[in-house]
């Protein structure tokens, strides 16, 4: 899935009470097994100027970028920071886990031939789901579709459903992100 609709989701899942002490490590949480994919895009894109075809069919695949993707995105390890919340009594730090659990379960079943290593550092195996989010070889254009309808609705339902201002205007935030996003995809990603 794209990271606005991770974002809306997971706050739909987990982040139904309006107070910034649940938002903020919920939204985080859910950003953040991407976050390593937006510094690899950003270095290889604007400080090495590679062209789209490369960073997506080789560059995103070189073994150092994998690592440092897949670190955000291991169980293991987010297990390890659970836990390690959970002993410290941490709401924080458990919202954010659990919403970074709520990513890669998002995640999993959208994801063809660029999935991550969800056990990382302790195997290298990768789901290989029959669908992905961005491939129409792999339904993505199907797939694209629900998404939108999902983060349309999710955003109204939270709206709806927050009574703060920086609620709402988070929620808003989400979908003019997300809106731009596709705009910046239409622009170069589809050239």
């Amino acid at each position: 899935m794209n990271t606005p609709a991770h974002v809306v989701i997971n706050l739909l899942g987990l982040g139904r009470q309006d107070t910034a002490v649940v938002l903020s490590p919920v939204v985080i949480g859910a950003i953040l097994p991407d976050a390593p994919i937006f510094i690899f895009y950003f270095y290889e894109k604007v400080i090495r100027n590679m062209p789209e075809a490369w960073i997506w069919r080789v560059g995103y695949y070189q073994p150092h970028w994998q690592n440092f993707i897949d670190v955000f995105n291991s169980l293991p390890l987010i297990g390890l920071a659970l836990a390690i919340a959970y002993w410290q009594r941490s709401q924080f730090g458990i919202l954010l886990c659990l919403s970074m659990v709520l990513h890669i379960a998002g995640d999993l079943p959208v994801h063809h031939d660029d999935g991550h290593r969800h056990f990382f550092p302790f195997s290298n195996w990768r789901f290989e789901s029959p669908v992905s989010y961005w491939d129409s070889n792999h339904y993505g254009n199907i797939f694209s579709v629900i998404e939108i309808l999902a983060v349309v609705a999710s955003c109204w339902v939270l709206f709806q459903g927050y009574q703060s201002w920086a609620g709402r205007a988070m929620i808003g935030l989400v979908g003019v992100t997300y809106t731009l996003y596709f705009g910046y995809v239409f622009a170069v990603w589809k050239n």
